[in-house]
């Protein structure tokens, strides 16, 4: 699969990085975001004005994360080291902290897909339940009702908690190496970092502009919780859907499969003829093909995925897929019904 994914390229003569699109790309979307919120601070527009400025901004804020800051930070945006941490930084504006991003999501997460207490990104978050190797209470057998609500908070409690959670339990668990004077000075970057967000989208417009708290904060919900929502959804619809397996390592500490093949079948893409969706997710729905070459950039997905589900099938291993949107929500809601009644089956969700 490596050497007719590297033919293609060649064969085409493109980089494996970004393109003319992705750089439209990041021009609209982060427009998207941030050029609503300027418009609220300089014109303080009526109220219902501003809420949906604050709504565009919550769309802005889930597609710099999906597109921008992810292929950034896998190195994948483009072949210059600085053009990748400039773009990476883009996270920094949406309130997050880019040192336990990459821990979490491209040291832990691709590393140990869907394995339960070393992914955290299906790790279970009160109240909700993602694996079927945990304990199942009473009230998960609702989750199927209320998840989308939950979901919608995701992203406040990342940029008010979630940081500073994740930065204790790294160095605990000894994922984060680093000594104690640069963990100081992680520590204080992330630190000043939520005082220059929140001091921007809430202190400014307060304070500063007087513009009303109710408004301010009803807006700051409001995009939080579509971004909240887009974002938690892309991300469970590739991985805690009807058809994908949660394998647990043996008595050494091993999975059973090859890495490239553990990936297959614990990852499954959706809607790949979605142009827009393809456009707007960053490839996120090309789940499967992000897994296997998480340095290339998602603007390749499409054409590459043809070259991955023709060497999957020649070689029988699983390309796991949900051709619409629809189908993969439905796979979701699927996952957290039986998720919510099956107490610690293994690979439950294949069943």
């Amino acid at each position: 699969m490596n050497k007719r994914v590297d033919l293609y390229f060649k064969e085409k003569g493109i980089s494996k990085h970004s393109n003319a699109t992705m750089v439209s790309k990041t021009i609209i979307l982060l427009g998207m975001y941030l050029v609503p919120f300027i418009c609220i601070l300089v014109f303080n527009p009526p109220a219902y004005v501003s809420f949906i400025c604050w709504a565009i901004s919550g769309f802005g804020l889930a597609g710099v994360g999906m597109s921008i800051m992810h292929d950034a930070n896998h190195q994948a945006y483009s072949k210059s080291k600085f053009v990748n941490k400039l773009m990476g930084h883009t996270l920094n504006l949406c309130g997050a902290s880019i040192f336990n991003w990459n821990i979490q999501h491209n040291v832990m997460h691709h590393t140990f897909t869907n394995i339960n207490g070393l992914d955290e990104d299906i790790e279970d978050k009160p109240p909700l339940r993602f694996s079927p190797h945990t304990p199942v209470k009473e009230y998960h057998k609702a989750q199927v009702v209320y998840a989308f609500l939950f979901y919608g908070i995701l992203t406040l409690y990342w940029v008010l908690l979630k940081d500073f959670v994740q930065f204790i339990k790294y160095i605990k668990n000894g994922v984060n190496e680093n000594t104690k004077a640069q963990n100081a000075v992680v520590f204080l970057k992330i630190s000043v970092l939520k005082i220059l967000y929140f001091g921007t989208v809430i202190v400014l417009p307060i304070f500063v502009l007087e513009i009303p708290v109710a408004e301010v904060i009803c807006g700051f919900l409001l995009m939080h919780f579509i971004a909240g929502i887009i974002l938690t959804t892309t991300f469970q619809l590739a991985h805690t859907v009807d058809g994908t397996t949660h394998p647990l390592p043996d008595e050494n500490g091993m999975i059973d499969n090859e890495w490239a093949v553990h990936q297959m079948e614990t990852t499954i893409n959706f809607s790949r003829k979605s142009k827009i969706l393809s456009w707007y997710m960053g490839g996120l729905n090309f789940q499967v093909e992000h897994h296997l070459f998480p340095r290339i950039s998602h603007v390749h997905y499409p054409e590459i995925s043809k070259i991955v589900k023709a060497t999957a099938e020649e070689f029988g291993v699983p390309y796991l897929e949900n051709e619409t949107l629809g189908q993969a929500l439905k796979a979701h809601l699927v996952a957290l019904k039986k998720l919510g009644r099956l107490p610690n089956i293994n690979d439950a969700l294949a069943g």
